[in-house]
């Protein structure tokens, strides 16, 4: 399976140190273009995030080369989404993790089935990854500071079988 990711979904794993589910749920690693790389690794020097990224060798940098592509979507996303979507259609991905809603709903646009940090910790918790994914949705609001909506956070607690009556 080919997985594009952009940078949020990096940083905010690896602010509650599960960066490791991405390789559990995609043992074929992940693809990150050059923005990414350059947003967590060498703009993030010393933030969260970068070190483990910079360490994880399953985590593949490839340049994109659709430069018109990624300047066309730079008129409504940051570098990073911009060149996230367009190397998940230049590799032909499966699936694009990506957190912010404008990025979101390009990439949807455009046929990409996207998955998000909440995705993954559901996952995670429906596999038997994480105990309580309550718990890791607060710590990313607190570590990470992850915005999540009070619908979108009860939701997932829902899908979870953890809400409390």
């Amino acid at each position: 399976m080919k997985v594009v990711a952009n940078s949020s979904v990096l940083i905010s794993l690896s602010a509650i140190n599960q960066l490791d589910l991405l390789k559990h749920r995609f043992p074929d690693g992940v693809a990150i273009p050059r923005a990414v790389w350059r947003e967590v690794i060498e703009t993030g020097e010393g933030q969260i995030g970068s070190e483990k990224v910079r360490s994880s060798k399953w985590i593949k940098v490839i340049d994109v080369k659709d430069s018109n592509f990624v300047n066309l979507l730079r008129m409504e996303l940051d570098e990073g989404e911009a060149e996230a979507i367009t190397l998940f259609r230049e590799i032909q991905a499966d699936i694009i993790l990506l957190d912010e809603k404008d990025g979101r709903k390009i990439a949807r646009r455009l046929g990409q089935k996207v998955l998000g940090t909440v995705g993954i910790l559901l996952w995670a918790k429906k596999n038997g990854k994480i105990d309580s994914l309550e718990e890791h949705l607060n710590l990313l609001h607190i570590k990470g500071k992850f915005r999540l909506g009070n619908a979108v956070y009860q939701r997932a607690l829902e899908i979870a079988g953890e809400v409390k009556q």
